[in-house]
């Protein structure tokens, strides 16, 4: 396309198999691995991204994290033999976080925007775990029937769950469909976006 704009592939990949410490139940059995993407191209319609609240908060980091890899603390010998190279959760307190912020934070696009909930055709919450999926649902008021789940499918794919759900829903999609997208992650950082589907 030529002009300012033009289209940009957005791509979201996680391994988390390769993340994971298969002796630790507090993290081995939650998270898959998965790809997804979306294209997105400028358009003078009523449709697209409309707005998001993006949120965080510090001081999760030693919640929900990994030890060691990155700048701050470099892979070496230690770390490799003290384990540090895996996710580490400390799963109640991120499951409080995570219920309270996700569900805070799509209910405040909801009102922002003045939407109901027949307004709303679906709900694409981050794959986490299915306990969060439900408190968001209760908290925003809206049936099960429009809400997208497929983690008893592929477990959490992290940064890649809600580009899946968006693929496997896709053909359910209808042009114009308000579709509230909302996630939870390490750091913590949360939020939720409005979007109108845009075909």
């Amino acid at each position: 396309e030529s002009g300012r704009y033009k289209k940009i592939l957005v791509v979201s990949t996680e391994k988390m198999s390769a993340s994971v410490n298969y002796n630790d139940r507090a993290t081995a059995p939650l998270f898959g691995d998965g790809a997804g993407c979306v294209l997105v191209k400028p358009t003078t319609e009523n449709v697209g991204f409309i707005d998001s609240i993006i949120k965080n908060d510090g001081s999760g980091f030693k919640h929900l994290h990994m030890k060691a890899g990155g700048s701050a603390k470099p892979a070496s010998h230690d770390t490799v033999d003290k384990q540090e190279h895996f996710v580490y959760q400390e799963g109640i307190h991120v499951f409080k976080n995570a219920v309270t912020d996700m569900a805070d934070v799509s209910v405040e696009i909801i009102k922002k925007h003045k939407l109901n909930v027949d307004d709303i055709a679906w709900l694409i919450p981050h794959q986490a775990n299915l306990r969060i999926i439900d408190a968001v649902v209760k908290r925003t008021e809206l049936p099960y029937e429009k809400v997208i789940i497929n983690i008893q499918k592929y477990g959490n794919t992290s940064s890649a769950s809600i580009p899946l759900c968006l693929w496997e829903w896709e053909d359910k999609f209808n042009k114009g469909d308000n579709i509230i997208l909302t996630a939870f992650g390490a750091g913590f950082i949360w939020g939720a976006l409005y979007l109108k589907w845009g075909y």
